[in-house]
């Protein structure tokens, strides 16, 4: 038990509270503490009746069973490695920025689940974390089940079509791949390769509840630097205005 406990101190801290409420909420549900109905995301519920919390609970909670206890454990295994790679390697001492883009793809994804009554949120904000890790990483190459290689910018579109044949839905692992999209379009794409105006940044509150340290563990991938002045109005020498995006590690690596 003392290494169960050491391990799960390991976490970083923003990814160790999301990985034990991925469980915590769940576990609630499967012992029967509170109605799975109460965990969910319905929107008469929450917009007529007032229940604010299902927003959250809809993000933690999966109906763990013997259909879907395999899918549960597989995207809880990715949200361990892929926001845990974020945390330590692209986001290392910036734990504002990192809530940051928690926030942003978690508010984006609610709406999107209140459009189109969507009960739970899970797999889509898993999937936006995935995603925007795979584009800061996007030219390491990862391995997949039975020695597949490819790049790891095609990493969320494989693990789309692998929890599609172990029971997940195309909707949900579709919907985090194009939120986590949005967010590294308007965070980094657009401003840093395109010259666009910068239209997200983190509000000064959330600095001054988790403010920027150094150290930690990098060599996760780094977003990339924006190009210099010279370079961005002449279009300079070779490069063709590309970024290092940074390394990562493969699947399955600690």
């Amino acid at each position: 038990m003392s290494d169960i406990g050491d391990w799960f101190k390991s976490i970083p801290l923003i990814t160790r509270y999301w990985f034990a409420g991925s469980i915590a909420v769940p576990l609630i549900g499967k012992l029967g503490l509170i109605s799975p109905m109460y965990l969910v995301l319905w929107p008469e519920n929450f917009f007529h009746k007032f229940q604010i919390w299902r927003p959250v609970t809809s993000t933690l909670y999966f109906p763990v069973g013997p259909g879907t206890g395999f899918l549960y454990l597989v995207n809880l295994y990715f949200l361990y490695q892929y926001s845990t790679r974020l945390e330590t390697g692209a986001f290392d001492g910036r734990p504002a920025d990192y809530i940051f883009m928690l926030l942003f793809n978690w508010i984006c994804i609610v709406i999107t689940g209140l459009m189109m009554d969507m009960q739970l949120l899970m797999i889509p904000l898993i999937m936006s974390v995935l995603y925007v890790w795979a584009q800061l990483n996007r030219d390491m190459i990862v391995s997949f089940w039975f020695g597949t290689r490819f790049k790891a910018c095609y990493l969320p579109w494989v693990i789309l079509g692998f929890n599609y044949i172990i029971g997940g839905s195309v909707v949900n692992e579709l919907i985090g791949n194009l939120v986590g999209h949005l967010y590294f379009f308007l965070m980094f794409k657009y401003p840093m390769d395109l010259g666009g105006r910068s239209f997200l940044s983190t509000p000064q509150f959330l600095y001054r509840f988790f403010p920027t340290r150094r150290g930690g563990v990098s060599g996760f991938g780094a977003p990339p630097s924006r190009r210099p002045m010279a370079q961005e109005q002449g279009g300079g020498g070779g490069g063709g205005g590309r970024h290092n995006w940074g390394q990562g590690f493969r699947l399955g690596d600690d």
